[in-house]
């Protein structure tokens, strides 16, 4: 046999300990570790764009509702003050409403019935505001009387959402609660030049109101920013205290342990049960006044002392151990090395947590419906006894309310809620950053 015809030899197995072996096996191992952490990074990225559109989602639709609340639409009418009509003595008991109404229907050639229908569809279309405006300036110069006065006045809510165009002709005439004919008169007032557009200084100056177009947030702003003075003057006091105690002076045992246990626990207990708690307590047993900042500051205060008290150990925890030793061993007293040493510098820590639990007051609903906060109260607050309102009970009030306008005014108040969130959770983040040390 020769050469050409001999098998060519088999190719030589490479051992599983051979260097070469290793090295593949360690490129495959690095190539299944690299393909894991991009798949992991993938997986995260994905989280966090869900989470990003839904928080866009949310937000655009708040957007969307109530941008619109915050301007409104105004009318301006001559009103010739009929000395027949007016009340020298009482203008407020003159129907200014119906005065305007009837001038109105005499400039658009339109003649009422009987009946006054027409009158009455024509005085629906502007605000109540508009008679107080009128014997307002009757009260001031009763010289006016038998003159025309220019006299401006918020439309109500209906003919302001249809400038909004959120009331449309081509919805059927049984289905909205415009006529026809209300659209008509509405276009030629817009066509005249007496109705003009304005920011809506009133939904920040005004309290709440029946009336859409007259309902501000002034109330249930001063009702929380009261509400949380309570809250901030009982809650951080009393939690930072409590957490300085628990961590640097008591002793260590079951007792210890066990009001540790708790702390944490409370710190989970659903918002309703502080409320139940608080109608019990500070309403049933107390009698403090119902509604009141006082009671609302109380009841937001035990809910916020557990995340004070757990964010101000946290904070102590953080301080290095080098640093009491260092303040003990130049004679400092225990007292002398928390106050001086441990506790400023666990402040941005404590800042933090408090500003936190602040903000997260401000958001709570439920403890505020059971202490009376769900009822309507139009004026401004002017001390701590007076019954009030809050932004997260208002917004729950308007958003149940049947009229359509109160539904823009929910997400202007959702929108006023969480600017000022906003600026608690940023005013956080900025202290923590001006203040914290890294060791």
């Amino acid at each position: 046999m020769t050469d050409a015809t001999l098998p060519s030899p088999a190719p030589k197995p490479v051992s599983a300990a051979t260097p070469e072996a290793r090295a593949e096996r360690l490129r495959a191992g690095l190539k299944r570790r690299y393909a894991r952490e991009k798949r992991f990074k993938l997986y995260g990225l994905l989280a966090i764009g869900v989470a990003v559109g839904f928080l866009l989602l949310l937000l655009g639709r708040i957007i969307e509702q109530g941008h619109t609340a915050f301007y409104a639409h105004s009318v301006t009418v001559p009103v010739y003050m009929d000395p027949a009509r007016v009340d020298r003595g009482y203008p407020q008991g003159t129907n200014f409403e119906l005065l305007v109404a009837e001038q109105q229907l005499a400039r658009f050639g339109v003649v009422d019935d009987a009946q006054g229908t027409k009158a009455g569809a024509m005085r629906s279309l502007f605000s109540s505001e508009l008679k107080f405006v009128a014997a307002e300036r009757i009260q001031r110069q009763p010289g006016l009387i038998g003159q025309t006065l220019p006299i401006a006045a918020p439309l109500s809510d209906d003919a302001d959402l249809y400038y909004k165009g959120q009331i449309s002709r081509a919805v059927p005439a049984d289905q909205r609660r415009l006529s026809d004919q209300q659209l008509d008169w509405l276009d030629q007032m817009k066509a005249s030049g007496q109705v003009t557009s304005h920011f809506n200084t009133a939904l920040f100056t005004n309290g709440d109101s029946t009336e859409p177009e007259l309902a501000g947030v002034l109330g249930a702003v001063v009702g929380s920013a009261l509400m949380l003075m309570v809250t901030a003057l009982i809650a951080i006091p009393l939690g930072v205290g409590a957490a300085v105690y628990l961590e640097e002076f008591a002793p260590k045992g079951r007792i210890t342990d066990l009001i540790e246990v708790n702390i944490n626990n409370l710190a989970a207990v659903p918002s309703i049960i502080y409320g139940l708690l608080g109608l019990t307590l500070f309403i049933n047993w107390m009698h403090l006044p119902r509604a009141s900042p006082i009671v609302g500051g109380l009841v937001l205060a035990l809910m916020a002392l557990p995340t004070i008290i757990i964010a101000t150990r946290s904070s102590l925890k953080a301080v290095p151990p080098s640093i009491r030793e260092a303040a003990l061993a130049m004679g400092a007293s225990k007292t002398q090395t928390v106050f001086q040493h441990t506790l400023p510098l666990a402040m941005p820590g404590v800042m933090t947590g408090s500003i936190i639990s602040m903000a997260h007051a401000l958001g709570e609903t439920a403890p505020l419906l059971l202490i009376g906060m769900v009822s309507f109260i139009p004026g401004i607050p002017h001390s701590l006894g007076e019954p009030t309102g809050a932004l997260p009970s208002l917004v729950y009030i308007w958003e149940n309310a049947s009229e359509r306008a109160f539904h823009e005014r929910t997400a202007a108040a959702i929108m006023v809620l969480l600017t000022f969130m906003i600026i608690m959770n940023a005013a956080a983040i900025t202290l923590r950053r001006r203040f914290e040390r890294r060791w």
